[in-house]
């Protein structure tokens, strides 16, 4: 096993899935430590820094990578255990938009009303005390909240040569914005590409379900993560994997399909597991399943639908415990 240490200048961050050469190789049991930078590019740093004024399109949601994963092929499941995630700095910041989130007139949503004010709240970030700190900007209220890091975007290269924007979420990952993506997890994403090209970044030191204002508390992070290929098992859609719980993940518009795809998924999933029939699956997912939310804000919307291992008749583990295996080597790197 080899550990690679990766830490991007600025002209090396990705705004695409696809579309680029990789920067690093990696194979199946390597250790990747890499600095990720925040979805402002560590441009807004206070109140004075409105995203529009200092930010510029399309130089939003930057990425590290891509990452060339030795042996993966169309067809193949690269699966990606986030085994750490810190933040690089000991702040975060957050923000309205005129025309973005979910709460505003979009292009998407068009209406007469003036657009939403723009406007940044900073986070202290406190490790030590584990909590990152609200400050309200129009009074003098605060109120500490859990730090709970997530990886907002991570993804591979969709098939076809094509190049997708960093901020769409889709089959391939993307910008899926789910607080499940935390340390402890495993994602599997189905191979499209030669090499696979994993990237990430957007980091977030926590953020409510659905995203609702458009922005986490968006942090710098130095991420570890182990990867593992997994030949000939096809992923149609990202799914995430805990010591308790599967999950399934659909991204589309309306929320609609993003909730018929990751549930479509998620009861083809467990009847393949459980050798359930695929219609008892439905039921049980039905009375048992959950649904977080990812995002409703972006391109494409993102929902999950998740299942407690426990109440699935005799699971068999997924992907051959991969899980498991990475968990297992994760825990020997300590």
């Amino acid at each position: 096993m080899d550990q690679i240490v990766y830490r991007p200048v600025r002209d090396e961050f990705a705004y695409t899935f696809g579309g680029r050469m990789p920067v690093a190789h990696l194979r199946s049991g390597d250790l990747l430590r890499v600095f990720t930078e925040d979805c402002f590019g560590g441009l807004v740093r206070g109140p004075a820094d409105l995203p529009s004024q200092v930010c510029h399109m399309p130089y939003l949601n930057p990425v590290s990578g891509p990452f060339f994963v030795e042996d993966a092929e169309p067809g193949d499941t690269l699966a990606v255990h986030v085994v750490a995630i810190e933040p690089a700095r000991t702040w975060g910041v957050s923000s309205t938009f005129p025309h973005f989130g979910a709460l505003t007139s979009t292009s998407h949503t068009a209406t007469l009303q003036p657009p939403l004010e723009e406007r940044v709240w900073v986070y202290e970030v406190d490790k030590p005390a584990g909590v990152v700190r609200y400050r309200a900007t129009a009074s003098d209220h605060t109120v500490d909240l859990p730090l709970e890091p997530m990886i907002g975007t991570i993804g591979v290269a969709p098939g076809g040569f094509e190049a997708r924007a960093t901020i769409v979420p889709d089959t391939h990952g993307g910008n899926l914005d789910t607080p499940q993506l935390r340390a402890g997890t495993t994602l599997y994403l189905g191979v499209a590409m030669h090499g696979a090209m994993l990237a990430l970044g957007d980091g977030h030191a926590r953020q409510g379900e659905g995203e609702a204002c458009g922005a986490g508390v968006e942090i710098a992070t130095t991420t570890t993560l182990l990867v593992e290929v997994i030949k000939g098992v096809p992923t149609p859609w990202p799914r995430l994997e805990t010591d308790q719980t599967i999950m399934s993940v659909g991204a589309a518009r309306p929320l609609e399909d993003a909730y018929r795809i990751a549930h479509h998924d998620l009861v083809g999933w467990s009847a393949a597991l459980t050798g359930l029939g695929v219609l008892d699956a439905y039921q049980l997912i039905s009375q048992a399943g959950r649904a977080p939310i990812g995002n409703v804000c972006d391109p494409n919307y993102t929902i999950l639908a998740a299942a407690d291992k426990t109440l699935l008749p005799s699971p068999t583990p997924p992907y051959g415990g991969a899980h498991d295996r990475l968990r297992q080597l994760a825990a020997e790197q300590r």
